[in-house]
């Protein structure tokens, strides 16, 4: 059985393109509001459940913060692909660090992988708040990430790394 998100209560968040903009534990400016230090946010909920989920090919959606913990399942299978042939922790955040500097797209762009799982921006305006909060939290699961695939010494984790040859819901991944 797939994990879900445990941010089903949505009451006062704001929302882009269907998904919810949770609050983020980030030093990282951007549209994402501010999480306290002490609680989870779906970063974590991602990476803590990857391993997991990335062995599943359907994901049903029980609330929209699903949809975002999807996004960052596939995104944390990207950035281990990036990070697959980096062998230090120096390669890995230059690799990542490219990763981060490519355009995010959004639902009706080209090169946005779940056309269907987001409803298209109604403005342009929500389309740029949508696409701020993906890069945001994109460069935040990318910094966490790093210290799972990269031991304290600087050497590659192959319990993490061996996860980058799994597709998530049967999407290849570049």
């Amino acid at each position: 059985m797939v994990y879900h998100s445990s941010f089903v209560d949505e009451e006062g968040i704001t929302k882009a393109c269907g998904c919810p903009l949770l609050p983020l534990k980030s030093h990282i400016k951007g549209p994402a509001p501010v999480s306290n230090k002490d609680r989870s946010d779906i970063v974590d909920e991602a990476i803590t459940f990857f391993r997991a989920n990335v062995f599943f090919r359907n994901f049903d959606i029980k609330s929209s913060a699903d949809k975002l913990l999807i996004y960052l399942t596939l995104y944390i299978n990207v950035a281990l692909k990036r990070l697959e042939g980096c062998r230090t922790l120096a390669e890995g955040t230059k690799a990542i660090i490219n990763l981060g500097l490519e355009k995010v797209p959004v639902p009706g762009e080209p090169g946005f992988p779940f056309g269907g799982l987001f409803a298209l921006p109604p403005s342009q305006r929500e389309a740029e708040l949508f696409r701020n909060y993906l890069k945001q939290i994109r460069e935040e699961t990318s910094g966490r990430l790093l210290r799972c695939a990269y031991r304290p010494n600087g050497t590659p984790n192959k319990w993490w790394l061996a996860f980058a040859k799994r597709k998530f819901m049967n999407i290849i991944v570049p």
